[in-house]
């Protein structure tokens, strides 16, 4: 809650109850906390997509699944808080932390593609999380065009390619 602004290390502790230098104990940085953050969240928001994904049947309705829950998951004010301080403030250490995990991402959607028939079905999905991650940067920026548009226009995009 609060924002990037309430990642201090006097606001996290006393939403923590812990003492201040027992807070600087724990994290060298306000990177190293958003670093703890998404080690922590991460595989939280991981197992929201893979949830969607067994709900659905068919090839096309896991990764419509895949794609949709991502984007809904850009709402979450936790999701909102670790990009913002992470655009700015992690090391390179930690942003190739990030991308990892990002990767087990990818993974989740290979079977659903190679099902499709795609010849290279790994790189079909790094192409198809970099039309969701331009998706998730209009939802972030706040752009004309409502999330449920932007959602419903990079699934017809993934599922029907270009032509619609």
């Amino acid at each position: 809650e609060g924002g990037t602004e309430a990642l201090t290390f006097p606001a996290l502790a006393e939403r923590t109850g812990l003492a201040r230098s027992s807070v600087y104990e724990y994290f060298r940085s306000r990177a190293a906390v958003v670093e703890e953050l998404c080690a922590v969240d991460f595989p939280v928001w991981a197992a929201e997509v893979e949830n969607a994904m067994q709900g659905a049947e068919t090839p096309e309705a896991k990764i419509e699944a895949y794609v949709r829950r991502q984007l809904d998951l850009v709402g979450d004010r936790r999701h909102r808080a670790v990009v913002a301080i992470s655009a700015s403030e992690l090391d390179a250490g930690a942003r190739e932390k990030i991308r990892a995990a990002h990767g087990g991402l990818i993974a989740m959607i290979v079977e659903a593609l190679g099902d499709l028939g795609h010849a290279q079905p790994r790189l079909a999905a790094m192409l198809m999380q970099g039309s969701v991650d331009a998706a998730v940067r209009r939802i972030e920026l706040g752009v004309a065009e409502e999330p449920d548009v932007i959602a419903d226009t990079v699934v017809a995009m993934v599922l029907r390619g270009v032509g619609g």
